[in-house]
């Protein structure tokens, strides 16, 4: 693996900006490199830098030309996948295995877009014998993607793949925990000669670059990921220049247990939900919710299956990983001391005290949780799961919807009325049965109330990436 890109990429040049900042190996604690540090100077030439592309030499690429170069940035993914794998591991601390799926997420969200770059079409719209109307789905122009540091490359994928595909350019600003995917990704457009401006990478602090970005009166489209508060700045910022936001806010999704159930699958499923990718998810299934009857069974399934998970340095490739930072290691086991003060019982898990170095939080389940408790209420993003009891389906699904949140909710049963039931109750933009983190690349992804506005993944995404154009003509005879 060659050295990573510590610059920043505009107008595809890699420049210098206000000095580094460090980005850390989690699972050492380890310096990686100083990163170039973008902030308003930055932002301001590379949408520029975007603004021209889009304007000039983008827009003279035809849709069937832009789906074989998203192809090509697919394929170009799949060659060097275990480079890239090994970096995201390197740099946010996940397990190998689970990087090199993230890799391959990465190329279909290319593959799957670039299939849809032309067949981005419009409507006839009924007038009369004396008019011809018809509508056509134009790019909005400059986008910008501020995207989070759980799944730094598949975040940028996610939005670009679909902004491209439509015709437009981007201006991508990483996580500064998590940056150098997204600066290694440029060597990728150089390669297969995309014209320069099509993609640009300002690294930097969210309260400089980031700021920046979505305050910028020349960005047309805004894809945010992250935490309600910075999406609620994100949106006030965009007001001011009436520009779209699709936001991803983050959840606290239930995960429903009837006592029909398989519970064997159901531990194995809930366990999945909550402690994939260290918990660092933001629809991790962190509530379960179960039936009175099969709590006990339940609960001895699941703590098991918790001392089944293997923990330890991303590159080792085991189930867990650690969590991104010192600072959300602090903020994931102050949740933990808070759960215990407030009286719930920790029945296995907490800090991953076998580690001398890295930031190690292990399987951790509160039982006997209250309505209220910190832990129950908000938001940990780490391995951390709740649990609750219910009496019967009406309590269940009130239970399920007592969260400012809606990004995912799942339900066990082999009961398929009661199922769709909930499913219909439930508020919540992802629904799963039987099965956590069910659904494919064309799927729509996205939240009800504070979880965020608007869909990504799946044909609806292209909905975020153009603006329609009514033409009405006067037929005269």
């Amino acid at each position: 693996m060659t050295g990573p890109k510590t610059g920043i990429f505009i107008g595809n040049e890699w420049v210098e900006g206000n000095g580094t900042f460090d980005t850390v190996n989690p699972s050492t604690e380890e310096v990686i490199a100083g990163v170039e540090r973008g902030g308003e100077r930055e932002v301001d030439a590379a949408v520029a830098a975007a603004r021209e592309a889009f304007r000039g030499e983008w827009s003279k690429v035809k849709p069937p030309e832009r789906a074989r170069m998203l192809y090509g940035v697919a394929r170009e993914l799949e060659r060097r996948a275990e480079e890239f794998a090994r970096l995201e591991t390197l740099d946010a601390g996940k397990p190998l295995q689970h990087a090199r799926a993230e890799m391959a997420s990465c190329a279909a969200y290319f593959d799957y877009y670039a299939g849809a770059a032309d067949k981005i079409h419009g409507d006839t719209i009924p007038q009369g014998p004396d008019h011809l109307g018809f509508t056509v789905r134009e790019p909005v122009g400059v986008t910008a993607h501020i995207v989070p540091w759980n799944v730094p490359l598949g975040m940028v994928c996610r939005g670009l793949a679909p902004a491209l595909a439509a015709g437009n350019t981007a201006v991508v600003k990483p996580a500064e925990q998590t940056p150098l995917t997204a600066l290694k990704f440029a060597e990728i457009f150089l390669r297969l000669g995309f014209p320069a401006g099509v993609y640009n990478v300002v690294p930097g602090y969210g309260e400089e670059a980031g700021k920046a970005l979505s305050e910028h009166p020349e960005i047309d489209s805004m894809t945010f990921t992250g935490s309600v508060e910075t999406g609620k700045a994100v949106l006030r910022a965009a007001a001011e220049h009436v520009k779209p936001v699709v936001a991803e806010l983050g959840g606290k999704s239930p995960q429903v247990v009837f006592a029909d159930s398989d519970l064997d699958l159901v531990a194995s499923e809930v366990s999945k939900g909550i402690y994939s990718n260290t918990g660092q998810y933001c629809d991790a299934g962190s509530r379960l919710i179960v039936e009175d009857s099969a709590r006990e069974p339940l609960l001895e399934r699941l703590v098991e299956n918790a001392k089944g998970w293997k923990i330890g340095p991303g590159m080792e490739s085991l189930d867990l990983g650690p969590l991104v930072s010192e600072e959300h290691f602090g903020r994931v086991t102050g949740y933990i001391e808070s759960g215990e003060r407030e009286g719930a019982e920790m029945l296995i898990g907490g800090r991953a005290e076998e580690f001398d170095r890295g930031y190690f939080v292990s399987p951790t389940i509160f039982d006997g949780v209250e309505r209220g408790m910190r832990i129950e209420r908000e938001e940990i993003f780490g391995p951390v799961l709740t649990v609750q009891s219910f009496a019967d389906a009406g309590e269940a699904s009130a239970m399920a919807n007592d969260t400012p949140y809606g990004l995912a909710a799942a339900i066990y049963t082999k009961d398929i009325d009661k199922a769709l039931a909930f499913a219909t109750d439930v508020q919540a933009g992802n629904v799963m049965i039987n099965e956590y983190y069910a659904g494919g690349m064309g799927s729509p992804f996205g939240g009800y109330k504070q979880s965020g506005t608007g869909r990504e993944k799946g044909l609806a995404a292209l909905d975020n990436y153009t603006q329609i154009k009514n033409v009405t003509v006067r037929i005269r005879r």
